[in-house]
């Protein structure tokens, strides 16, 4: 049996002549139905399905010589072709992949730039975090649908502090009442917009790349206790926090770690109980441009059941709750990384007890850091308050 995979663009008027060739050959023409209404003129018999298994069984069943699979679009972007190409290869059909013309391609086009710089993201049938995309330093393409459509998108931007990122929606691409809409994502935030459709974003703002321990001074600090730079770079490094982590930091005062590690992470989720620091961190956040950091206010452990769940977790103050609080992480996620701050030794024997009955392999660091001050033409080194990093991980 000799099958074609073929990708039908943006309409019938982006077919390619290889695929329409294919077409005037083909027995048997498969597709979900709106692929197959463009393509109306073909003699064939055809099918309206799109599910790879479902498509198999229709080939076993008619086993006609020659058959066509539409997809939408380009067969090698975001298509259904991924599914079902292996599964065609299994039995030992002849298979022939002609690619289409994307919506990626033909929306570039229209806007007449070029998008090899474009970051490329599908919130088509997958999860899509927009505000980390945009995130990255490039334009974002989304390919968009049903409940994750710009209008969703652009309002998980707002909601950010990214309102005012330039935005672009193309609807209907190729096919009538095509329309391309250019604003800021505020505007577009909550809109409806035609069922077939894509969105680009511009890049957001960030803060320069650079390693973990930022400068104190940096920070807005007021009279909220913030981890000190050397502690914060030391334990990050603990944590190992990757770009694909999603984090939290217990007990956040001025923000300083959930800051340091939103530069890291792709989410963070912090939390604190003291309005006053809450809004320090607030305003760390805009400071630093860390759009992925989300704080909420209230206690530990209750705060956390509502946050997602973590790769790493940082403790920093837990208000008495400690053992209930580490219990909370290791039922969230048994393998989530955890390093607990301390600068009480009963603290501190509380934190490795209990990552010990959890079964991680324990570690104890203490980090006493001095840091030099002017005394008149001399300089005297002034001890910093020592502090225990105590880290768990599954064994």
């Amino acid at each position: 049996m000799k099958v074609w995979l073929i990708g039908t663009g943006c309409g019938v008027a982006t077919l390619t002549r290889q695929a329409a060739a294919a077409l005037e050959q083909a027995e048997l023409l498969i597709g979900a139905k709106r692929l197959l209404e463009t393509v109306s003129g073909c003699r064939c018999r055809t099918a309206a399905e799109y599910r790879p298994r479902a498509v198999l069984e229709l080939l076993e069943k008619e086993a006609p010589e020659r058959a066509c699979i539409l997809l939408s679009g380009d067969a090698g972007f975001y298509s259904g072709a991924a599914g079902l190409l292996p599964l065609l290869q299994d039995r030992g059909y002849d298979v022939e992949v002609l690619p289409g013309i994307s919506s990626l391609q033909y929306f570039a086009a229209k806007l007449q730039r070029p998008w090899q710089d474009w970051q490329l993201c599908s919130a088509h049938g997958a999860a899509c975090d927009a505000v980390y995309a945009v995130m990255q330093g490039n334009p974002v393409f989304f390919l968009t649908s049903g409940s994750d459509g710009p209008g969703t998108l652009c309002g998980a931007l707002t909601e950010a502090g990214l309102g005012d990122i330039p935005v672009t929606v193309g609807e209907s691409l190729g096919l009538p009442g095509e329309r391309i809409t250019s604003c800021i994502a505020a505007e577009c935030a909550g809109i409806s917009y035609a069922s077939l459709n894509v969105l680009l974003a511009e890049p957001a703002p960030v803060y320069p790349r650079r390693t973990p321990g930022i400068p104190d001074e940096e920070f807005l600090r007021d009279k909220i206790p913030m981890t000190k730079q050397e502690v914060r770079a030391a334990a990050l490094s603990k944590l190992a926090v990757g770009p694909e982590d999603v984090c939290w930091d217990v007990g956040a005062g001025t923000g300083s770690v959930s800051v340091e590690l939103a530069l890291q992470a792709r989410q963070v989720w912090a939390a604190e109980q003291k309005p006053e620091a809450l809004e320090l961190a607030r305003k760390n956040r805009e400071r630093f441009l860390a759009w992925n950091l989300h704080l909420v206010e209230g206690t530990a452990p209750e705060v956390l059941e509502s946050f997602p769940k973590p790769d790493a977790v940082f403790v920093g103050g837990s208000d008495g709750h400690l053992e209930e609080i580490l219990t909370k992480i290791d039922q969230t996620n048994p393998e989530a990384g955890i390093c607990v701050s301390a600068i009480a030794l009963e603290t501190l024997q509380k934190a490795a007890r209990t990552l010990g009955a959890q079964g991680r392999q324990v570690e104890i660091t203490q980090i006493a850091v001095s840091r030099a001050e002017a005394a008149g033409t001399l300089h005297l080194m002034k001890a910093q308050n020592p502090v225990f990093l105590i880290t768990g991980v599954r064994t």
